[in-house]
């Protein structure tokens, strides 16, 4: 892996953009590596299909074209320039065969899967489409007729699945990230397994248009890469509403969580008898807890395992049959045993059975609201044991089932979900946490995430900055001026409204500027001169979504208020005003427009 530029033999999204940025790699080299790699390791089924090598050669050498023709420019216009990747094999690749591991299934598409074709968009580089179990059903990797997948390094472990091959071929150095599907903790288990992060976004932040489904109302994409901040930037490229995909949706991302974060872990965890596994969650969660300095609170864990049993042992498992449709009768020999079985159950369950399914979910997720209204993040092990994958043939079902218990009842609740290795266990096997949230924390969770692989990741120097994504809903361009201004101690009212930080800029030269008498925390009055002889004062533009805007503007106490502000460059914003009376010769305000803005102001009075 020398080949690669990084040193510890992974292949990171970052490490490659330095690497072209400073061009001490071109993307042919890379993709040269990327082959010699996949020959060398010799895991043939981490693979359902390879592309040809010089396909792919070829489509480098047009963007080395773009980068020796563009310069530096190339990568703002492509942020995933030259980043080999693979795709599960239930997810469309045009011109590919998508066989969902059973090849008499097989099709052909015509169209690429929204989600891939923006990462093909935004230049990555296609290596090969990897397995999985059958249908996406199961959490193990062994259910394929390409064979059975392996842990990277226990070659007698499973890979933990269904997104087996896409976990793996991140973990074995073969692509800096993959696309898997996460239904039931697909892209969560595989990636604990086997030391890699994994991402699961809320649900509709990615478009599923062009994956066969297994649950298609539950079912999400979701990315592997070796760190957050990698799995982060490819989320970034992928996170678009798609009007084609019934499900997608403009996810609105939560504030701030609370100062200090609140943790909660499971009140009683289960590990079936795996100390090991055990003693490894506890050491993570003991060097976490004294990194944040806070201790986790103990939830009742009894309603998300009600909502696990749904899952599979409730009408949920009829949608799986429906993804199939005719083929499940006209082919029913073609498909796994195992996979078989599982969806089989459908039958057991009638309509009346799926409306109450339905009834016994809303509950459930009323209570894990309030589960959710104490904490902000819950933190549970990844999985509670990593079988042999001899013990999962014995008991194909029962292990399988152990694997999802900290995993099953996620998408179910609409939750989002970031695996994160940490701590191994004392047999050298990979372990690690998951980190669950609401619907739109996902910036929480990757910035938390980030964090915790830090303390554990000797590659890892320092938690990056992680910018949140893109706004996908109307937002309000607000100026503020006083104690809004990021550091100042009203911030937080603007962090819970979900807004974000546009720019520092002036307004124009027509304000006065007051430090208001007797307000608390002490605040500034901008006003605008009627004769336009004021001065520029300083203020930050913010981003502030109309659905909590409103709220916003309701906390906002008098003499101030939300009005119209000019600034230097002639555009008009929603800003903080002050109502005449605050500033008047006899309410004791202080004409500080000589500061030139608040914080400047503040500065000179320590002086």
């Amino acid at each position: 892996m020398s080949n690669f530029p990084d040193t510890t033999g992974h292949l990171l999204v970052s490490a490659l953009a330095d690497a072209y940025a400073a061009r001490r790699r071109s993307p042919p080299e890379v993709i040269d590596a990327v082959f010699d790699r996949i020959s060398v390791i010799d895991r043939p089924e981490i693979w359902t299909l390879l592309l040809p090598a010089e396909t792919v050669r070829a489509q480098a050498r047009v963007l080395e074209k773009a980068l020796a023709e563009e310069g530096d420019a190339v990568f703002e216009r492509l942020p995933l320039f030259g980043v080999p990747f693979a795709v599960k094999d239930n997810i469309d690749v045009a011109g590919m065969p998508t066989t969902a591991a059973c090849e008499p299934f097989s099709y052909t598409p015509d169209t690429t899967a929204f989600a891939v074709q923006r990462l093909l968009d935004a230049g990555a580089l296609l290596i090969g489409k990897t397995n999985l179990d059958q249908f996406a059903t199961g959490l193990v990797g062994t259910r394929s007729p390409f064979g059975a997948v392996r842990q990277v390094e226990f070659p007698e472990r499973v890979s933990g699945g269904s997104s087996s091959g896409s976990a793996v071929s991140v973990a074995a150095g073969c692509v800096a990230f993959s696309i898997g599907t996460d239904t039931a903790g697909s892209g969560r288990v595989p990636a604990g397994f086997n030391g890699v992060v994994g991402l699961k976004p809320s649900l509709g932040l990615v478009s599923k248009s062009g994956v066969v489904p297994a649950c298609r109302s539950l079912d999400t994409l979701s990315i592997f890469a070796h760190d957050v901040a990698d799995a982060w930037h490819v989320l970034a490229q992928m996170a678009k509403f798609d009007a084609g995909d019934a499900y997608s949706r403009r996810v609105a991302p939560l504030g701030a969580a609370s100062s200090p974060l609140r943790l909660g872990v499971p009140a009683e965890l289960e590990f079936f008898d795996d100390t090991t596994a055990h003693q490894a969650f506890n050491a993570s969660l003991k060097v976490l807890s004294a990194d944040l300095a806070t201790t986790p609170d103990a939830i009742d864990f009894a309603p998300f395992k009600r909502v696990s049993a749904l899952l599979y042992d409730g009408p949920w498992v009829a949608e799986r049959r429906a993804a199939l449709g005719a083929f499940f009768d006209t082919n029913f020999a073609d498909i796994d045993a195992t996979v078989a079985a599982v969806i089989g159950k459908a039958d057991r369950f009638s309509a009346v059975d799926a409306f109450n399914g339905q009834y016994a979910l809303a509950e459930l997720k009323r209570q894990a609201e309030r589960c959710f209204d104490a904490i902000d993040v819950l933190i549970v092990p990844t999985t509670p044991t990593h079988p042999l994958i001899a013990d999962v043939q014995a008991s194909p079902i029962e292990r399988n089932s152990e694997l999802g218990y900290y995993t099953n009842f996620v998408n179910l609740l609409d939750l989002c979900a970031l695996s994160v290795p940490c701590a191994r266990r004392s047999d050298g096997l990979p372990a690690g946490v998951t980190l669950i949230a609401p619907s739109g924390a996902d910036h929480r969770l990757a910035v938390l995430g980030a964090r915790i692989q830090a303390l554990f990741d000797n590659t890892t120097h320092a938690a990056p900055n992680l910018q949140p994504l893109p706004f996908q809903e109307p937002t309000v361009a607000l100026a503020v001026v006083g104690a809004h201004l990021r550091g100042q101690p009203l911030n937080r009212q603007l962090q819970e409204a979900a807004a974000r930080f546009v720019e520092a800029t002036r307004t124009s030269p027509a304000y006065l500027l007051f430090a208001l008498a007797n307000t608390s925390p002490p605040k500034p009055g901008l006003v605008r001169d009627a004769k336009h002889e004021g001065a520029s004062i300083a203020v930050e533009v913010w981003d502030v979504p109309v659905r909590t805007f409103g709220k916003f503007v309701m906390d906002v106490s008098s003499p101030m208020g939300i009005g119209t502000v000019e600034l230097a460059d002639g555009r008009f914003v929603k800003g903080f005003i002050c109502e005449p009376w605050a500033v008047s010769a006899d309410s004791g305000a202080q004409d500080i427009t000589a500061s030139g803005g608040w914080i400047a102001y503040l500065d000179s009075l320590n002086k």
